[in-house]
C-alpha cells in the first residue's frame, strides 16, 4: 500500500490528515478493498517517518468514520468502500446576482456533505466558459451549466456552435443544464428550465384582476446589457399585452427624470431601474400601489422586505431539484416553478 501513499512535507494540511485523505482516495479508485489488510501504526510511521500519535489519530478518525475496523492480535481492514469519497461538482453560472446565488446555495445545502462543489462565474463571456471546460475537463463527477451569452453586440443569446460542441462532449450522466434550456443538446440528462416567454405570460394572467386597472404597462427591457436577458421575456409580454388589448410601451432603462403619470404600470427587470424608480415615485409623492404599480423581475429577500411585487421564477427549488435528481439518480426535463408574488407595490 506503501507505493499509493504520499505524505507532503510542505504542505499546510496535517499530517493525520493527509493519511485520512490518502487511504480514502486509494479506496475510491479501487487501489484498496473491502478486507484489505492495512499497515499497523508502528509500520506508518516508521515508513513516513511520522510520530505514532499522528498515525494514531488518522486511524482513530478513520474507524469512527467506519472505514477501517481493527481486529485484536490481527491489525487493521478496509471495511467499507462506498459513500466515503466526496462526490465533486463544477457549478458554471453566467453572472453572480443574488438570485443566481439563492440557487447555488439551495444546491449546496440540499446535496449533503458528501460532496464538494467548485463555483464558477464565466460572465457571458464565450471564452471564458470554454476555457472553464477545457481546463476542467474529466475533472469532476457532474458538471452544472446555466447556459446564458452575449453576442459582440451584447444582445443575448442561450448557446454558441462552439458551446453546443463543448457541452455535447461531457458525458450525459454527468451534466445538468440549469435555468436557460438548450433543445441542441439532446439525450438522457437532467435538465431543470425556465420558459421565459410562456412564464411572464402565464405570471402575468395570474395577476390580470390587479394589472387591469392600470391605463398602461412599461417594460424596461435593458438593451446592450453586460449581462443581457433572453429576448423570449419580451415575446411574452408583448403577447400577454396584445392578447387582453393593454396599452403598453418598451424602455430600455429609467430614466433620471422620467414622465410618470398616475394609472402607469412599471415592470421592471434590472435591479438598478427598479431603485431608480421607486425613488422617483416617491420624490414626486405618487403613492406606490396606487397611483402608480410596479411589478419587478426575479424576487430577492429585499424586495419581499420592501413589499415589491414580483414575477419570478422559484431559484430555492431549482438548486433542490438538481440536488434531488442527483442524489435520486434521476433524469429527465423539469420546469422550474414561476410564480406571480403578489405584494403592496400594485
Amino acid at each position: 500500500m506503501f507505493k499509493h501513499i504520499k505524505i507532503d512535507e510542505n504542505s499546510r494540511i496535517p499530517k493525520y490528515r493527509q493519511i485520512v485523505d490518502a487511504i480514502i482516495h486509494n479506496i475510491s479508485v479501487g487501489n484498496l478493498e473491502m478486507g484489505d489488510k492495512i499497515p499497523s501504526i508502528n509500520m506508518f510511521s516508521e515508513e513516513f517517518l511520522l510520530s505514532r500519535d499522528t498515525v494514531e489519530k488518522a486511524y482513530n478518525i478513520l474507524k469512527k468514520r467506519q472505514i477501517i475496523t481493527s481486529i485484536r492480535g490481527k491489525g487493521y481492514y478496509i471495511t467499507r468502500t462506498k459513500l466515503i469519497s466526496k462526490v465533486n461538482i463544477l457549478f458554471l453560472i453566467n453572472k453572480l446576482s443574488s438570485y443566481k446565488m439563492r440557487v447555488y446555495n439551495s444546491f449546496v445545502n440540499s446535496i449533503g456533505g458528501n460532496s464538494h462543489t467548485d463555483l464558477h462565474i464565466y460572465h457571458c463571456d464565450e471564452d471564458l466558459f470554454l476555457n472553464l471546460l477545457e481546463k476542467n475537463k474529466g475533472a469532476y463527477d457532474y458538471y452544472i451549466v446555466m447556459p446564458h451569452f452575449k453576442t459582440d453586440k451584447l444582445m443575448h443569446v442561450s448557446f454558441t456552435d462552439e458551446v453546443v460542441k463543448a457541452v455535447k462532449r461531457i458525458p450525459k450522466e454527468k451534466l445538468i443544464i440549469m435555468d436557460n434550456p438548450m433543445p441542441k443538446v439532446d439525450g438522457v440528462l437532467i435538465e431543470i428550465y425556465q420558459d421565459f416567454e410562456n412564464d411572464i405570460y402565464n405570471a402575468l394572467q395570474e395577476g390580470l384582476a390587479k394589472i387591469s386597472k392600470y391605463e398602461k404597462l412599461i417594460l424596461t427591457y435593458p438593451e446592450n446589457s453586460v449581462y443581457p436577458y433572453p429576448k423570449r421575456i419580451l415575446h411574452g409580454f408583448r403577447k400577454f399585452c396584445v392578447n387582453h388589448s393593454l396599452d403598453f410601451e418598451i424602455l430600455a432603462e429609467i430614466y433620471d427624470d422620467m414622465v410618470l403619470k398616475k394609472g402607469d404600470l412599471f415592470i421592471t427587470i434590472g435591479e438598478s431601474d427598479l431603485v431608480n424608480l421607486v425613488n422617483q415615485i416617491r420624490d414626486k409623492e405618487f403613492k406606490l400601489g396606487k397611483d402608480i404599480g410596479v411589478i419587478s423581475y426575479n424576487d430577492t429577500p429585499l424586495k419581499e422586505l420592501l413589499g415589491i411585487t414580483c414575477i419570478s421564477t422559484d431559484f430555492k427549488v431549482m438548486g433542490e431539484t438538481a440536488a434531488r435528481m442527483i442524489l435520486d439518480k434521476e433524469k429527465g426535463k423539469v420546469k422550474n416553478p414561476f410564480n406571480f408574488i403578489d405584494r403592496d407595490s400594485i
